[in-house]
């Protein structure tokens, strides 16, 4: 009963998105339980305390990371499903700074430093979302970051990684930058 019902999720997620998640039925078909308890975790990802932009910005600096199209299309439409600006989103992207707007672009630098360890620019950014959201705030920019990266990093560690495609925000192709890989 279980895998039925998580496969009918993942099906209706797949044709919302247009999205080929074969990977997440072959994690039910080997483990619903394990299945249902990563989906549960990975949903932390959308806990409010900072804007809707600094949240989205963090995430698709998290996704970004891991993949190369179809995870961050799924992360760039969530974020427009919850409010955010299609020309936020196109400069979230692009790494814009001055399209992105002040809480995104903190957000965003905070999510780099934090993933390339570089916590000399990552500790002043913190105390600045920490001034400006407290503590739930500096949770949710934490967790987007965390929770976006989860599914492409099983997508890929399940063999399921295998093509990049564009990116698209209302409508429009959205050219992406692509941070570089994290040394090992």
């Amino acid at each position: 009963m279980l895998k039925w019902f998580l496969n009918r999720q993942i099906a209706a997620m797949e044709r919302r998105y247009a999205y080929d998640a074969a990977y997440m039925h072959d994690l039910v078909a080997a483990d619903p339980w394990a299945a249902l308890r990563f989906s549960l975790v990975a949903s932390l990802g959308h806990l409010a305390g900072a804007p809707r932009a600094a949240r989205a910005a963090a995430g698709i600096v998290g996704t970004l990371a891991e993949d190369c199209g179809p995870c961050t299309q799924i992360s760039v439409d969530l974020a427009a499903e919850g409010g955010v600006a299609p020309a936020v989103l196109r400069a979230i992207l692009a790494g814009d700074a001055d399209a992105m707007g002040e809480p995104a672009w903190l957000a965003y630098r905070f999510a780099k430093a934090s993933l390339e360890r570089d916590m000399i620019t990552a500790d002043p950014l913190r105390d600045e979302i920490l001034r400006r959201w407290g503590q739930r705030g500096l949770t949710a920019i934490s967790l987007a970051l965390t929770t976006a990266r989860m599914y492409p990093t099983l997508k890929y560690a399940m063999g399921h990684g295998k093509t990049c495609s564009k990116v698209v925000v209302d409508g429009a192709p959205a050219p992406f930058a692509k941070p570089e890989r994290l040394a090992a």
